[in-house]
């Protein structure tokens, strides 16, 4: 495996030698609430400086369990009507939200040459599955809907997301694959979760960094999916039919234990005749995209998913 690169390296020995001598709690005896605070504030610190040429609205959109905050970026400058992307933000569908990825949706905004709707869905484990994956398939079809008032071309509107986000998009091209009204021109998935089990050499091996055994675990029980019937939409990689879906980009990051399953959901679908490519970065860790102030890597990354955005939708 390619080493990881230097500056994550700096960082993660730092964090290692900071919780060695300051330990936390396992994170079953945390109140999710103080887990999401650390997250956001750590990510924001990570995170800095965006581009600020992208206008910004915050409103709220109608959803199946109720309003749906949403934020929408416009580049300074951008001719209308312009293409979407419709982003579900990652954290193990337990944490994360708006701020926390604000950086990410300037950099795919501004660099993309699109608008970005972020959406933050309900949250579990307050709001068990479906709840989460219904906001998400609602914040989409309503993007459709009102393409106009959005300035948007309903030929080119996307779903993104990254980690459990990237699940939700995944999710939510499926869902929408026969239905000609809401018909995805792309769908970006970065580092998505795609499937249930530990198969994988990836899902065996790779415990951190960022992304730690313990947490995947802790952010699959919170979910409360388990026995529900309609529990197969978490799992896109397992769904038994994928053709129709969106056109994919899939990124996943060499330090994850997540990266066998993307490219595995990339080979997917291309084995059922959708236009996808697989893009792995082999020398960062998972959550890189909204860690852009700690290494050049991630801009230079960015900048090139941000391209193959610009290509699909813009």
């Amino acid at each position: 495996m390619t080493l990881i690169d230097p500056e994550f390296d700096a960082l993660i020995r730092a964090q290692a030698k900071q919780a060695a001598e300051n330990p936390m709690p396992p994170l079953d005896q945390l109140p999710p609430e103080m887990v999401r605070a650390g997250y956001v504030a750590q990510r924001q610190a990570q995170d800095a400086n965006a581009p600020k040429d992208v206008d910004v609205r915050d409103f709220s959109i109608p959803g199946p369990h109720g309003e749906i905050p949403v934020r929408l970026y416009t580049p300074k400058g951008l001719g209308d009507p312009s293409g979407l992307m419709v982003y579900f933000h990652g954290g193990g569908w337990v944490i994360g939200d708006l701020d926390s990825h604000d950086g990410h949706c300037r950099r795919m905004a501004a660099w993309g040459g699109v608008r970005v709707m972020a959406v933050h869905y309900r949250l579990a484990p307050e709001n068990p599955f479906p709840k989460g994956h219904d906001d998400a398939l609602a914040a989409t079809r309503w993007a459709f809907d009102h393409a106009a008032d959005l300035s948007v071309d309903p030929r080119r509107i996307a779903v993104g997301g990254d980690s459990a986000g990237g699940n939700l998009a995944a999710s939510v091209a499926l869902d929408l694959k026969d239905e000609p009204r809401y018909r995805l021109a792309f769908q970006l998935l970065l580092y998505p979760v795609t499937q249930s089990g530990w198969e994988t050499e990836s899902r065996k091996t790779l415990d951190g960094p960022i992304l730690s055994f313990e947490a995947m675990r802790w952010f699959e029980k919170l979910l409360g999916h388990a026995g529900h019937p309609q529990a197969h939409r978490v799992f896109p990689g397992e769904a038994a039919d994928v053709k129709g879906s969106a056109p994919a980009l899939v990124v996943t990051a060499g330090h994850d234990c997540l990266k066998d399953e993307g490219f595995a959901y990339a080979e997917k679908l291309k084995a059922a005749g959708v236009a996808a490519r697989h893009v792995e970065y082999p020398t960062l860790p998972h959550d890189f995209y909204i860690m852009a102030d700690i290494s050049p890597a991630v801009g230079e990354a960015a900048k090139e998913t941000a391209a193959a955005l610009k290509a699909a939708i813009g």
